[in-house]
């Protein structure tokens, strides 16, 4: 079947609320060397996407300017130098821009296959929050079975999928959520506490609930929260940063638990990463991650699905908080 010559996408004319996001039309990307082009069946919505529109986070300049990070769908055609796939291949995958639209380029080792009984939806839902959480928590911070971990936003899609894999891998887990239906959202899950950061001080509850702290925190609140996470980490533990919601400039902090107690502060984006990082990631996830979706064992957790047409609502939603895992886009 020949390709159409247009394709929808969502454009971004200028920079601001969701307000700015159109619908339009445009060419069909080619796939070049390493890459497959996917006809998109659902898209995931991020907070990358978010900032992106804001106009804080550029696309890398070799890739698309169009939003989207992730998405499931068919592979239609394939680049020089890719092996292993075929179109007709149904995939889920981490894009590296470009996936707010009905077509979309994935790297090759960006691929990995729709788990067995999951839907376009379902798959699309996974790729932006697991490469995150396993680069982050699992190769990064190295969290073993019998650690105990903080995951901070644990409602968000982040969020969700961290307790799920820390649970899954032995650790015990403790979250933070900002109301009572989202703190026994995360334990559902398998948190062993969640804390209201509305009502609680995280690091007393901490305190109380271990004693000497957790082993790995998962932030993604920066600034307003360092000090507060240094006071909560057990000897030889990890502060793993990956976004800064509450700030990227911390004043007057004291750092001497870091030397006091052995800390490691670490941090990273997923876009600017290597091709090989990318793909080493992709390949820890289908060997120990994806035998657990496929036995139930872990799953997104999907808040909502919005056609394609309402990807302004999309974003409204992301930005009022009031979600539970994931926001999701289907592409008819």
């Amino acid at each position: 079947m020949p390709l159409p010559q247009e394709m929808r996408f969502v454009d971004l004319p200028s920079f601001g609320g969701p307000e700015v996001m159109t619908i339009g039309r445009g060419p069909l990307p080619e796939p070049g060397e390493g890459q497959v082009l996917v006809r998109a069946e659902a898209v995931g919505v991020n907070r990358p996407d978010v900032a992106q529109r804001e106009g804080s986070y550029p696309a890398p300049k070799d890739a698309s300017p169009i939003l989207g990070l992730e998405l499931a769908g068919e592979i239609l055609a394939i680049g020089p130098g890719v092996s292993g796939y075929s179109p007709g291949d149904k995939v889920c995958g981490l894009a590296n821009g470009g996936a707010y639209a009905e077509y979309c380029l994935l790297p090759a080792g960006q691929i990995l296959p729709v788990p067995k009984g999951y839907d376009a939806v379902k798959a699309a839902a996974l790729p932006e929050t697991f490469f995150t959480v396993w680069a982050n928590l699992f190769q990064m911070a190295g969290l073993t079975e019998g650690e105990t971990v903080l995951i901070h936003g644990g409602s968000s899609g982040i969020g969700t999928t961290a307790i799920q894999l820390a649970r899954a891998f032995g650790a015990e887990v403790y979250a933070t959520a900002g109301s009572a239906q989202k703190c026994e959202a995360c334990e559902r899950l398998g948190a062993k506490r969640a804390i209201n950061y509305r009502s609680e001080d995280f690091a007393a509850v901490i305190k109380a609930e271990t004693g000497q702290g957790v082993d790995i925190i998962l932030d993604m609140i920066g600034a307003s929260y360092f000090e507060r996470n240094l006071a909560s980490l057990a000897k030889d533990g990890c502060l793993s940063i990956i976004a800064f919601l509450g700030g990227a400039v911390a004043e007057k902090v004291n750092l001497s638990p870091i030397m006091v107690k052995r800390l490691t502060v670490t941090g990273s984006t997923m876009r600017p990463r290597t091709a090989e990082e990318k793909r080493a990631i992709r390949d820890d996830l289908l060997s120990e991650v994806w035998p657990l979706l496929e036995a139930g064992t872990v799953a997104p957790v999907i808040h909502k699905v919005f056609a394609f047409e309402d990807v302004v609502e999309a974003h409204r939603l992301m930005e009022d908080g009031s979600h539970v895992g994931k926001i999701m886009l289907r592409v008819d």
